[in-house]
C-alpha cells in the first residue's frame, strides 16, 4: 500500500546496561497523566486535599498492574503453563498482556482499602467523589497505554485496505495471515474512543450525583471494548462466536447502567 501506519521497527532502546521498553513508558505516562490531572481536578483548590492522589496511587498503580497481568494469565494460560507455555514469560510485562478488567477491579480495590484508611485521620470526602475526579484522567491514560501495542506489534484487527491500515511486519502476523500486510489498527481506535469518552466526561454538569462520571466511564469503555474486540484476530478463547473480552465487556457495561440507575435514583 501507498498509505498505511508503519509498525514501529524497535520497541525498546538500550541505554548502557539498561533497556528501556516503549511499552512500559506508555504506561508510565499514563499514570502520570493520572496522578497530575486526577489531582487537578479532586483538589479544585483546596489544598487540604493535595497529595492524596498520589498517595493513593504508590499502592492503586501497583495493584492495577500486578491485577492486569492476573487477567491477562488466567485467561490466556497456554502461553505460560504447560508443556508450549513457559511460566517465566509471565513476569515479563514490557512485553504486553495487561488486561483492563483486572488492572480496574485490583487497582480500584486497592485504592478504595488505602482512601478508607487515610479518611481515618484527616477529612476527605465520599471515595465515589474521588473515583469521579479521576475518570476522565483514567481514559485519557488508557489512550496512552494503547500506544504501547503499537510499539510492540500487537493486537491488531482484521485485514484492511484503507489509508489508516496498519502495516505489520510479516514475523508478527499470525498464523494464517502471513501474506497479508496491512490491518486494522484497533489500538489506535480504542485509543481514540477513550479520548472521546473523556471529553464528554469533561463537558458534563457537574450536578451529577456522585458515582456518575465513573459509572459512564465504565459503560462507555466498555461498549467501546466490545465492538473493537470483535475486529481482533489474535488468538483469544471463543464462544458462540464471540471472544471472552466481549461477554466480559458486554457484562461489565450492564453492571455499569445498573450502577449509574441506583446511583441516579438514589438521594443526594
Amino acid at each position: 500500500m501507498l498509505l498505511s501506519i508503519p509498525t514501529p521497527k524497535t520497541s525498546a532502546v538500550e541505554i548502557g546496561p539498561l533497556t528501556i521498553h516503549f511499552y512500559a513508558l506508555c504506561i508510565i505516562a499514563g499514570v502520570a497523566l493520572v496522578i497530575w490531572l486526577g489531582n487537578r481536578r479532586f483538589t479544585s483548590g483546596d489544598k487540604s486535599l493535595q497529595g492524596v492522589v498520589a498517595d493513593v496511587a504508590i499502592v492503586a498503580v501497583p495493584m492495577g498492574v500486578i491485577g492486569g497481568r492476573l487477567y491477562h494469565v488466567l485467561t490466556t494460560p497456554e502461553k505460560y503453563f504447560g508443556s508450549n507455555g513457559s511460566f517465566i514469560d509471565a513476569l515479563k510485562i514490557w512485553n504486553g498482556g495487561l488486561g483492563i478488567w483486572g488492572a480496574i477491579s485490583l487497582g480500584t480495590l486497592a485504592a478504595f482499602i488505602t482512601y478508607k484508611r487515610m479518611a481515618r485521620s484527616r477529612e476527605l470526602p465520599s471515595f465515589l467523589i474521588f473515583l469521579d475526579a479521576l475518570a476522565p484522567a483514567l481514559l485519557l491514560a488508557q489512550a496512552i497505554g494503547r500506544w504501547g501495542n503499537w510499539f510492540n506489534g500487537e493486537l491488531f484487527g482484521r485485514p484492511l485496505d484503507a489509508p489508516w491500515a496498519l502495516e505489520i511486519p510479516r514475523y508478527l502476523r499470525p498464523v494464517g495471515f502471513e501474506e497479508i500486510e496491512t490491518f486494522h489498527p484497533t489500538f489506535l481506535y480504542e485509543s481514540l474512543w477513550c479520548v472521546a469518552i473523556a471529553i464528554v466526561l469533561f463537558t458534563l454538569p457537574k450536578t451529577l450525583k456522585p458515582g456518575s462520571l465513573f459509572a459512564l466511564y465504565i459503560i462507555g469503555y466498555s461498549m467501546g471494548r466490545f465492538f473493537i474486540e470483535g475486529i481482533r484476530v489474535d488468538q483469544a478463547h471463543t464462544f458462540a462466536g464471540l471472544r471472552l473480552n466481549q461477554y466480559v465487556a458486554a457484562v461489565i457495561a450492564i453492571g455499569g447502567i445498573v450502577a449509574f440507575t441506583r446511583i441516579s435514583r438514589a438521594k443526594r
